[in-house]
């Protein structure tokens, strides 16, 4: 195993304890997928059947674009959970990391005919940066893959309407990122629309201003790399086995 596929195992592991932390899963359901580097067409994946929190770096399965195994593990996996991953893997080259989630606020906010709303200013970080693909039942047809794309554009992510939340990213730490402040932007909007009282929306010129001062705060300070530091520290103070 190469010294760069070693890291992405420990680092997707990472991605699974925290999201499990976050209570983002949907028990053994959903998957977080990441680009093995070096080898085209080849992902990692979580072992079908597994908690989240149970998820290791040696337990990650690799498979191809059609989620068949190739790395002789005894592992189960899901093709049919692979559907989605594999349609934007297979096409944009800067997802190298996509997480899939069936959270509570985040299937909440799919059913909303508004999609995310420029409430607040942590959902105005995905200002013009946010897709919508409509809902065709469960994700197994794998003509479906082509619309995905096709919705999704370059945007780094995407609701599934009536169905949940999809991030991407170049690294685990911007797709984590990514997934973290979409999940906390729909845990807002059902928060606030459930007072019953009416909503104070964000102007679209405002709303410019705050996307472009978070991706400059990103390239100039180096927020993404804080905070996915302090992830790591937040699982690791209850163990480092995810590394094993």
């Amino acid at each position: 195993m190469s010294p760069e596929e070693r890291q992405t195992r420990e680092e997707l592991a990472a991605c699974y304890r925290l999201a499990a932390l976050h209570r983002l899963t949907d028990l053994i359901y959903t998957h977080i997928t990441a680009r093995v580097p070096g080898e085209d067409g080849h992902f990692l994946i979580n072992p079908y059947g597994w908690r989240w929190e149970e998820i290791t770096a040696s337990s990650l399965v690799k498979i191809d674009l059609d989620g068949n195994k190739v790395d002789g593990s005894s592992h189960r996996v899901n093709p049919a959970g692979f559907t989605i991953h594999s349609a934007v893997h297979m096409n944009r080259h800067d997802a190298a990391w996509i997480m899939h989630t069936h959270t509570r606020a985040g299937v909440a906010v799919s059913c909303m005919e508004e999609g995310l709303l420029p409430l607040n200013q942590i959902s105005l970080q995905f200002h013009n940066r946010i897709a919508y693909h409509d809902f065709e039942g469960i994700a197994l047809d794998l003509e479906e893959r082509e619309r995905i794309v096709k919705a999704f554009g370059n945007h780094p992510v995407l609701i599934l309407r009536n169905h949940g939340l999809i991030a991407t990213g170049r690294s685990a730490a911007e797709m984590f990122n990514n997934m973290f402040y979409l999940e906390r932007s729909c845990e807002i909007q059902v928060a606030a629309t459930s007072s019953g009282r009416s909503l104070r929306l964000v102007d679209d010129e405002i709303a410019s201003r705050v996307h472009k001062q978070y991706v400059q705060m990103n390239e100039e300070d180096g927020d993404l790399a804080l905070e996915w530091a302090a992830h790591l520290r937040s699982i690791e103070g209850l163990g480092t086995d995810y590394r094993a």
